[in-house]
């Protein structure tokens, strides 16, 4: 037995041979992995929490002048206004962005990263890698790029439907 996950499979294959538990194999492995990750990434974002990271990203990731609109991040980000709103309310009292009126565009606004948002996100993304690269130790370059892959084509469907 090699992990968890075999206990598991072979305790039910002994009460249930009739089934397939290949699912069970590659998804709670995945479960399991993605727990262990959102309790590394709570760390690396600290008083960020993924939702804000998930938002000074979005702006990094547009580059200078890393500004974006909030209809545009709701889009990055996959939440309702609302949600984005109380964020960015949030995320401003923090001092890690500001906004202002859109010059092009009289009824919107503008997010922006402020210097401290940007060093905030960066400092994050950089503390996250380091905790993810430690997840990956044990796999050489070519199984992480090979892992990678089929974990793309096994996501692909469901980013299509988004």
């Amino acid at each position: 037995m090699r992990d968890e996950v075999d206990r598991l499979v072979a305790a039910w294959k002994t009460q249930r041979p009739d089934l397939d538990f290949t699912p069970l194999e590659v998804l709670s492995r995945i479960t399991r992995i993605a727990r262990h990750l959102d309790i590394a990434r709570h760390k690396a974002f600290a008083d960020l929490d993924t939702w804000g990271f998930d938002v000074l990203a979005a702006l990094r990731r547009a580059g200078e002048p890393y500004q974006l609109s909030p209809g545009q991040l709701i889009q990055e980000t996959m939440v309702t206004s609302g949600t984005m709103t109380n964020r960015l309310d949030r995320l401003e009292e923090m001092g890690v962005i500001t906004r202002k009126a859109d010059p092009k565009d009289g009824r919107g606004s503008l997010v922006s990263l402020t210097r401290s948002g940007v060093r905030a996100v960066d400092s994050a993304m950089e503390d996250l890698l380091q905790r993810e690269r430690e997840f990956l130790e044990s796999l050489s370059k070519s199984d992480r790029a090979l892992l990678a892959s089929m974990l793309s084509k096994l996501a692909a469907p469901f980013d299509e439907q988004i």
